[in-house]
């Protein structure tokens, strides 16, 4: 029996799995049911029914107020945000051929905040400063690994321990940044290196979701292309793909949709390396790069720590980043220890 599905509208036609579709078919309910308790939960509960109402066009009052200018945009951000480090982990696992290759893991998060440490020093306050540092910072740290690791071949566990070599060499910068540093911006840089959700407003989500939709528009011909290139660079070339360019946009890419996230929240961890993988194992994929299936699975990661994050205290939020930190150190602990096993 085949379990292909194929949808075809005029020229473009999808390919995709029965399985495939019943996992995007779970997970848009969970992530819908996120945002929804998120708009629902906090000092001021509301009902289902409340938030529907507030949503409303030309509703007014206290209602409106909480759920559309204080909940939702940080709803939406932790949403969009998981679903761009769920994308940036999936390219650069699919580029590395191997799971622990995450953008948090090889050093780049590290690098676009260090990135956006030098723009606050440096006086930059608005998000295109702090994007821009952001991505400026990541790019350098990812040529700096290439460079480093390309010794002998980038293959295997190498280009991994060279980044966490890189990471740990970038967050001795960031600390001696923050300790000479004027008092206020240390802490501001301090603050802000936690990975927090907290003060997003509209002009943030605007200004991230215009970027990663730019970005988006490489995904289509980078799944296409990495699906080749998952064959073997020999391979891919004989099939037409210019795999050197390739590798440099999905690098591009990668780093665009990490630095999305870190010039608003600062570093959050595991979420780009967790969240293929988890989409992997329900899609039923095995190896193949399934870049809908991360977007979804890493934004249900973040609404779901988000909402740890905002209700496990009584009188007080955590970091995100903290959470998912506290959530994803054991995961890297496993894929350690197994990928170790291998090698």
């Amino acid at each position: 029996m085949n379990d292909t599905i194929v949808l075809r509208a005029g020229r473009v036609s999808l390919r995709s799995s029965r399985r495939a579709l019943l996992a995007y078919g779970l997970l848009l309910p969970v992530l819908v049911g996120c945002v929804l308790a998120a708009l629902s939960m906090g000092s001021r509960p509301l009902s289902p029914a409340e938030v529907f109402g507030a949503l409303a066009p030309g509703a007014h009052g206290p209602d409106r107020l909480v759920v559309v200018e204080w909940r939702a945009p940080r709803a939406l951000a932790a949403a969009l945000f998981g679903a761009c480090l769920g994308l940036s982990g999936a390219l650069f696992q699919s580029l590395t051929r191997n799971p622990l290759g995450s953008p948090d893991v090889i050093g780049l998060t590290t690098g676009s905040y260090t990135g956006v440490v030098c723009a606050i020093m440096l006086g930059g306050s608005g998000y295109a400063a702090m994007a821009g540092g952001a991505l400026a910072g990541g790019l350098g740290t990812a040529l700096l690994v290439y460079l480093l690791a390309l010794r002998q071949g980038m293959r295997g566990f190498r280009l991994i321990i060279v980044g966490i070599a890189v990471s740990a060499m970038l967050t001795s910068v960031n600390t001696w940044f923050s300790v000479k540093a004027d008092l206020d911006l240390a802490l501001r840089a301090a603050v802000w290196g936690a990975g927090t959700l907290n003060g997003v407003g509209w002009a943030q989500v605007g200004f991230a979701a215009v970027a990663a939709s730019l970005l988006a528009l490489a995904l289509p011909v980078l799944e296409r292309r990495t699906r080749q290139l998952e064959l073997g660079d020999d391979t891919a070339s004989m099939l037409g793909v210019p795999v050197e360019r390739t590798k440099a946009l999905l690098v591009v890419v990668g780093v665009g949709f990490t630095s999305v996230v870190t010039a608003v929240t600062g570093p959050i961890a595991f979420v780009a390396l967790a969240a293929p993988q988890i989409a992997r194992r329900l899609t039923g994929r095995g190896g193949v790069v399934d870049l809908t299936g991360a977007a979804l699975v890493g934004a249900v990661l973040l609404s779901l720590a988000d909402l740890v994050a905002q209700h496990s205290f009584a009188h007080t939020s955590l970091p995100v980043g903290a959470v998912t930190v506290c959530l994803g150190g054991g995961y890297l602990v496993w894929l350690l220890l197994r990928e170790s096993g291998r090698s």
